[in-house]
């Protein structure tokens, strides 16, 4: 009875399977399925391909092969030595999932999927198969997992955060076009990546909040965290008494002129969420809440200008709206 050599119970995932014995006798029945591929592999090396169908193995259908064995003595004995591995060619899903950082060294965690297909068997055996030793569907996933979280942190790494969050489409088309070449250059077509999530820590979000208004400028947010960290400080060594109940006008190193560029904007804090929002707001831009009623009911602290009526620090010299002299 000849040798049958068959991917039998072929799972809908199964990317690649290899046949247990590479003890292969000549004349032995080689049956390949619909969307498989059938790759001879000797040496570290991959020779003849063969497609569907059942092939009756002889130097005719494995010249490359052939070739090799003629080289040594008594090449047509039978068995000879070759890997046998079978190569699924339909359309596979893959989960991706890293923490990859922005131009300003913000993390972000994102996952999601991607969907591809063998297009070369020969190279794809020779680079991933046998060059990573992935015969097992799960070997290959964990290698085509890693190398594409290995180059989307590098992708990722030459864009800024909020070009990456405000233009997640255009940003997960660039990361595909650019992946589209590294996987081919490993025998896969690369069909489609798409974002499922993408996160950054709770600092970052807040900066990303206050871009995303239009409002300020980077470098004012920036401001504006470092005058948050003082004010921690501040609060710790007064006990919080420095706050109170409700919402407070920030100090004057947190204004920030406005779009307009007329005058000074200060900031508030919402009594509900801490979020710093326009004095002039009348809810909270973070979390709804109304601001018209504990704005009234709080006194401002320091005292107003006498010309242009601005709030300034009690212990101000001059007005930082108009620049009038106080006494």
């Amino acid at each position: 009875m000849p040798q049958i050599i068959e991917w039998v119970s072929a799972g809908q995932d199964d990317i690649v399977w290899r046949y247990p014995d590479e003890n292969i006798m000549w004349g032995a029945q080689l049956i390949v399925h619909e969307y498989e591929i059938a790759v001879f592999f000797r040496d570290g090396k991959s020779y003849d391909t063969l497609g569907p169908g059942r092939h009756t193995l002889t130097t005719l259908n494995l010249p490359l092969l052939t070739k090799v064995l003629s080289r040594l003595a008594g090449f047509q004995q039978t068995p000879f030595k070759a890997n046998v591995i079978f190569v699924s060619n339909k359309q596979f899903t893959g989960k991706f999932g890293n923490r990859a950082q922005t131009t300003e060294l913000a993390p972000l965690l994102t996952f999601g999927s991607f969907f591809f297909k063998v297009e070369d068997p020969s190279i794809f055996v020779n680079e991933v198969v046998g060059g990573q030793n992935a015969y097992t569907t799960p070997d290959v996933n964990n290698y085509l997992r890693g190398f594409i979280n290995e180059k989307m942190i590098d992708i990722l790494s030459k864009y800024d955060l909020q070009t990456v969050f405000t233009k997640l489409d255009a940003t997960s088309t660039e990361v595909k076009v650019n992946l589209v070449d590294y996987f081919k250059r490993i025998g896969v077509q690369m069909i489609d990546l798409k974002f499922e999530g993408i996160d950054t820590t709770p600092e970052f979000r807040d900066r990303l909040f206050w871009l995303k208004t239009g409002q300020v400028s980077s470098d004012e947010v920036i401001r504006m965290e470092t005058v948050k960290e003082a004010a921690k400080e501040l609060g710790k060594s007064t006990g919080g008494a420095a706050f109170g109940t409700g919402m407070v006008l920030v100090p004057p190193l947190f204004q920030t002129t406005g779009q307009t560029g007329s005058g000074a904007i200060a900031l508030i804090v919402c009594p509900n969420c801490q979020a710093h929002i326009p004095s002039t707001s009348k809810f909270c831009a973070n979390c709804g809440q109304s601001v018209i009623a504990q704005a009234q009911a709080t006194p401002a602290p320091g005292r107003q200008c006498p010309k242009c009526n601005s709030t300034v620090a009690a212990n101000a010299t001059f007005c930082q709206n108009c620049g009038t002299k106080l006494t």
